[in-house]
């Protein structure tokens, strides 16, 4: 069944709430409230699932949810990195990495589009793995700032390296994936 052109649909109003959230959660990390602000990401992360979950439930899919979702989640993650790095409770160099990593898959994202018009582009395995292990370090961090003990400090420097490793090799995957795909003939259009 095709996806709706709705607008206003529950899921798509839990989406919008949630993006509201960013601005407090961002203010909260800047302010070094970090219990508040360890809330907002729980809520964000429930919404999350929610509106998923809804969506799924009450054949609310839409093309704008589609969009907005991800973008959601990219916003919250990308800024999530960017003000733990300015608060120097994340290390810039692997901000850099992954906000590096992020702009790779969004212009090939466009040139895909601009090529051969939009394209379904799921996400890989790996992709997925390096967006999972992304948050489980923020809700770390976050967590270890507003509840500071060694062994929470222990596994956020684990957590940095592997995120690290993970999102590099998974910018190497979607070039070669991608150059795969660019190489390819462009398919007929009708």
């Amino acid at each position: 069944m095709p996806m709706k052109a709705r607008i206003w649909t529950v899921p798509n109003q839990i989406t919008f709430l949630r993006l509201g959230f960013l601005p407090f959660f961002l203010i909260l990390i800047l302010y070094e409230k970090y219990q508040w602000a360890l809330l907002v990401l729980f809520v964000s992360a429930a919404s999350d699932a929610l509106d998923g979950l809804l969506a799924r439930s009450l054949d609310q899919k839409s093309a704008l949810g589609a969009y907005l979702d991800p973008i959601a989640d990219k916003l919250l993650l990308s800024s999530s990195f960017v003000i733990l790095a300015f608060k120097k409770e994340i290390a810039w160099w692997l901000t850099i990495i992954v906000l590096s990593r992020d702009v790779l898959i969004l212009v090939v994202a466009v040139v895909i589009i601009l090529i051969w018009g939009y394209r379904p582009f799921p996400p890989s395995l790996l992709g997925k793995m390096t967006t999972f292990f992304q948050i489980v370090l923020v809700f770390t961090v976050v967590l270890g700032a507003a509840y500071p003990n060694a062994l929470l400090g222990s596994i956020k420097q684990i957590l940095i390296y592997f995120v690290a490793a993970l999102a590099t090799v998974s910018a190497f995957q979607y070039s070669v994936s991608i150059a795969r795909r660019l190489s390819a003939p462009a398919p007929p259009t009708s």
